[in-house]
């Protein structure tokens, strides 16, 4: 059965969309396996998201208790990272840390990717004056470092998460219509769109029918690489004050909070900073094996 299975997903000349789009699934699959790096990615990506899910579970005493007994005590069996300034149990904050990063990666990518993809296709569809005000817009926001433009927008909505993800969503969306434009100025004049013109389709289902799906497949490489830059600006965000506030257990802040005691007790700002690192290079091994799969212009055998 698993013979024929494959057999079936495998086959050069599909009988249906649902067996067309369960064979490149597979290949696509069976292409980001053979890739050790983004197999470490696709794993660190799976801890944060179970810990994120089951933080409860992982450190059960939460991440808010506050014990000035047993403040600052370095890594041992009782306490596997540690002890912050205020007595806390450092592991159980970055465990439920890891809800807020998620959250953070997750919301950014939802509200800049489609907006970003939607404004690129239709400057690249259009043209003439509305590519010219849309690009227009988009290199304003380019112009600027990301991190200075959502430092700004964060100072002008106030400190707090929800403000921290409108500002890095407003600095993300110009990268995506850049992608999303080029990529549609490549297909805007090919055979099949005139055919759909021909056959009397507007223009709202040729942009949504055919040239974001075909914009996809570079969107989602771009959203998972730009996520350790996201990841890195929350932050910064959060080492400024400006992001989660406290009791939150934010990786930014819980680094900020342990600057003081960084040369006496480096465990409090060091084991925040790694977890920082290792989800950040998580997705960036992920996004580098989604690149190798789903990039068109490269060649993949089943």
């Amino acid at each position: 059965m698993a013979i024929s299975l494959r057999s079936w997903l495998l086959d050069d000349s599909p009988t249906s969309r649902r067996q067309a789009a369960a064979g490149r699934t597979y290949r696509g699959g069976s292409a980001l396996m053979r890739n050790p790096l983004a197999v470490v990615g696709a794993a660190i990506i799976l801890a944060l998201i179970l810990t994120a899910l089951f933080a409860d579970l992982i450190a059960p005493g939460g991440a808010g208790g506050q014990y000035l007994d047993r403040r600052l005590q370095p890594p041992s069996s009782e306490f596997w990272f540690g002890t912050d300034q205020l007595g806390r149990d450092i592991f159980a904050r970055i465990v439920h840390g890891a809800e807020i990063t998620l959250q953070i990666v997750a919301l950014v990518a939802i509200i800049s990717a489609p907006l970003g993809l939607l404004v690129g296709a239709v400057s690249g569809y259009f043209g003439g004056w509305i590519d010219r005000m849309l690009m227009g817009v988009t290199d304003v926001f380019l112009s600027m470092p990301k991190l200075v433009l959502a430092l700004a927008f964060a100072a002008a909505l106030g400190p707090g998460i929800e403000n921290a993800i409108i500002a890095i969503a407003i600095t993300t969306w110009p990268a995506y219509a850049r992608i999303a434009r080029a990529e549609t100025l490549t297909i805007r004049n090919t055979e099949f769109i005139a055919a759909a013109r021909c056959l009397g389709a507007s223009h709202t289902r040729i942009i949504t029918r055919h040239v974001l799906p075909l914009c996809t497949s570079s969107m989602i490489i771009r959203v998972t690489l730009d996520m350790a830059g996201i990841i890195l600006t929350a932050a910064g965000l959060g080492f400024l004050g400006l992001g989660a506030q406290p009791p939150a257990p934010e990786w930014g802040a819980m680094i900020s909070g342990g600057r003081s005691f960084i040369y006496d007790q480096w465990w409090v700002s060091t084991f925040p900073g790694f977890a920082i690192i290792l989800v950040s290079l998580g997705f960036c091994f992920l996004g580098d094996g989604l690149r190798d799969v789903l990039d068109p212009k490269s060649e993949r055998k089943g």
